[in-house]
């Protein structure tokens, strides 16, 4: 009876068993202790580490296989999960980091960004996200931000010209959140982000952003107002930059503006502050005047392309000096008149830091020159363009005092530089100069034979830019010189093009061309619009350049489309002087 009993016992927990256990419970019945775990081996791919469990052992080791399984589970959905990632990027001609994924100019869809969204999971270490310029996602972008917690992360996110409406703003705003390590934050190009629509990311960034970009976002006065409340809540924000808002500067006594502005109080680490073509006034200058004391970190100030603060920068100026770190201040295309330049330069001697100061296209500026190499600390000088500013005589040979300390020298559209371009090679220092531009300066053929004999001498053995272009009155002689001489082992962007509307034949200099390529290992982009050249010489070039993966800027053979490229582009459709 007993035995009976035991029987249907043991049989009872057989049914609770797993038919594996059955077998091996028999098996262990005809076996010795000793032998039982090289059996395990063979009848399981875990035996090598657990052996077959002996009956009436506890049930840790069951919980051990078991963490084992899950954990090699997960880590085959993640090998899964990269795979999807690899070969979504592969579609896109993208190569796939699990730090960055930068997936600009990619003509994504709808479609793509919620395979995106559902691939952030598998990438836990991402730290850069750049989906800009894919017009198709505006108006979708929730598809994306609900799925940003799987990369709390993320340093850097831009999301520029995107077509970004109103609900993308107010979605992205909700996602913030999860972002608590946000430090670079980019909506430019997205006319959607004003009007009202900047009202979504209030309160919603991250105290540790430190770099919010608003180019060209059709910001308002209102918007300026709730930008003021963002700023002034993010006490690391280091670069800010709103210029291409014209209409960010209306109203300034009503408020907008000037509550920007007075919200830079609030911005002590302000390194970088960009205000190129925001309408700014006199005015406006005197708002954020009353800020710049709050600013002692601030190194670049951009006022740039704000054409209407024309005679009002004494309000300004004088309260510059409080930015005692200032290295770079760019003033060009304002209109300046010759009060506001000599305001500028009574500040200058405060300045000590400064490296760069652009007050190009100015035309004003040109009759100030001497006064301004006098008043600037000439031997930290880096930048000092003067390109479309009526240079005359006097001020160029001002300008010769500056050179030898510049790592760029612009001077381009300054027609007195033609015939006179010695005396400012004659100053330069070797190994020093990195750009030179000399575009439109009517230079002459004994330039370039000039030019030619500083190359040899190694002067200009750093220089990576060199641009000649439209100066048409430079001979074969001139630019067949100026490309045998060598010494320009570092450059790398060479620009020799003719004026639109013009053109010339090349065939008599081209072999010298040739013949110096293999002396430009650097080179990365050659301009040769307008020349005219031979099919056979054409196509020794192309096939010279291309083993180089060197940008070939030049009119195609074809007589219509070579007539459409030699129409003027606005960058080409300078105004004379």
């Amino acid at each position: 009876m007993e035995s009976a009993e035991g029987q249907r016992g043991r049989d009872g927990g057989s049914q609770r068993r797993s038919p594996l256990d059955v077998i091996m419970s028999q098996i262990r019945r005809k076996r010795t202790a000793s032998d039982r775990k090289p059996l395990g081996r063979l009848l399981s791919w875990s035996s090598d580490r657990t052996g077959i469990p002996e009956d009436g052992e506890t049930e840790g080791r069951e919980e051990r296989g078991q963490s084992s399984v899950a954990a090699d589970t997960t880590d085959g959905e993640r090998d899964v999960g990269w795979g999807r990632v690899r070969v979504f990027l592969q579609r896109l001609g993208k190569k796939a980091d699990s730090r960055s994924l930068r997936l600009a100019h990619c003509d994504l869809t709808a479609t793509d960004l919620l395979e995106l969204a559902t691939l952030l999971q598998f990438l836990p270490q991402l730290e850069e996200l750049d989906v800009s310029w894919n017009e198709l996602i505006g108006g979708c972008l929730e598809a994306l931000t609900s799925h940003l917690r799987h990369v709390g992360g993320i340093r850097a996110l831009k999301l520029c010209g995107c077509r970004l409406n109103a609900d993308d703003i107010t979605a992205l705003g909700e996602a913030l959140g999860c972002l608590p390590f946000l430090e670079s934050l980019d909506l430019s190009w997205n006319s959607g982000v004003g009007g009202g629509a900047l009202q979504g990311l209030l309160g919603k960034p991250p105290p540790s952003l430190r770099e919010l970009h608003l180019v060209s976002c059709q910001l308002t006065a209102a918007d300026a107002t709730v930008l003021g409340a963002m700023v002034s809540a993010l006490h690391r924000l280091c670069v800010l930059d709103v210029s291409c808002n014209p209409q960010l500067t209306q109203e300034v006594d009503g408020g907008g503006f000037r509550a920007l502005t007075s919200s830079l109080c609030h911005a002590a680490s302000l390194t970088t502050l960009r205000l190129q073509a925001c309408g700014l006034t006199a005015d406006s200058l005197e708002a954020l005047s009353g800020s710049l004391h709050c600013l002692p970190s601030v190194r670049e100030l951009d006022l740039s392309c704000n054409k209407s603060l024309s005679g009002g920068l004494d309000r300004l100026s004088l309260h510059l000096a409080y930015l005692t770190h200032l290295e770079s201040l760019d003033l060009h295309l304002c209109c300046l008149t010759h009060a506001d330049l000599e305001a500028l330069i009574q500040v200058l001697p405060s300045l000590t830091a400064l490296t760069e100061l652009d007050v190009s296209s100015n035309k004003e500026a040109g009759g100030v020159v001497h006064s301004l190499v006098s008043a600037l600390p000439l031997t930290q000088m880096r930048r000092l363009p003067l390109n479309s500013c009526s240079l005359n005589a006097e001020s160029f040979t001002a300008l010769a005092l500056a050179v030898p300390y510049l790592r760029s020298v612009d001077v381009s559209w300054c027609k007195v530089v033609g015939g006179r371009l010695a005396l400012l090679l004659d100053a330069l220092q070797p190994s020093v100069i990195l750009e030179l531009r000399l575009s439109s300066c009517d230079l002459t053929t004994d330039d370039l034979r000039h030019l030619a004999a500083v190359c040899r001498r190694g002067c200009l053995s750093s220089l990576r830019v060199l641009d000649l272009s439209y100066n048409g009155s430079v001979d074969d002689e001139g630019w067949s010189s100026l490309l045998a001489a060598g010494g320009l082992g570092s450059l790398e962007d060479l620009d020799l093009s003719l004026r639109p509307l013009t053109s010339a034949s090349c065939s008599v200099w081209l072999p010298m061309l040739l013949c110096a390529l293999p002396r430009l290992p650097a080179l990365t982009r050659l301009a040769l619009q307008r020349w005219t050249i031979g099919s056979q010489d054409r196509q020794q070039l192309s096939h010279s350049l291309r083993k180089r993966s060197v940008m070939l800027e030049w009119d195609p053979p074809n007589r219509d489309t070579a007539v459409a490229t030699n129409q003027e582009s606005p960058e080409e459709s300078r105004p004379e002087e």
